[in-house]
């Protein structure tokens, strides 16, 4: 399975934000979409991403306030990212490794979405189950020989 797929079934609707950008607006579009994360863009180009992670940081930081705090001094700057063909075995590799919850998905410098390790979790259990159903239903219908259709009886 690749990431390709998994954007196939959630879909294209992404989130964005500018590095110039308040936080506290940011942090609003979050709370307003219940989403965990955006993808800060600056002209066309992705520079960083926003995610609940840096934005309790900085509350934090700043003792509870995020005042004029813009998001390019808290984003991520280094995000990790992937490719619509990377296999999503790397992609949960990639992402446990560096803690990641969020990646976005390149083609070239386009941006195709974001993947959460969510999305990578239910990918990897529904393929599961899929596979589950399927040796199950092949199990079931495994067949049978005629010797081995009646046992025979010892009278």
């Amino acid at each position: 399975m690749k990431v390709v797929d998994i954007l196939r079934v959630k879909g294209g609707t992404l989130f964005t934000v500018t590095p110039d950008e308040l936080l506290k607006d940011s942090i609003a579009v979050m709370a307003e979409r219940d989403i965990g994360s955006l993808v800060v863009m600056e002209h066309g180009d992705l520079v960083g991403m926003l995610t609940f992670r840096e934005v309790i940081q900085a509350v934090v930081k700043n003792n509870g306030a995020v005042g004029t705090t813009i998001v390019r001094t808290v984003m991520d700057d280094a995000p990790l990212t992937c490719t619509p063909e990377t296999e999503i075995d790397e992609v949960r590799r990639m992402m446990l490794g560096r803690h990641a919850r969020y990646m976005p998905v390149m083609n070239g410098k386009t941006l195709m979405g974001v993947i959460s390790l969510y999305d990578v979790a239910k990918a990897v259990v529904d393929s599961q189950d899929f596979e589950n159903r399927m040796l199950k239903a092949y199990i079931r219908d495994w067949p049978v020989e005629e010797n081995e259709a009646e046992p025979e009886s010892k009278l």
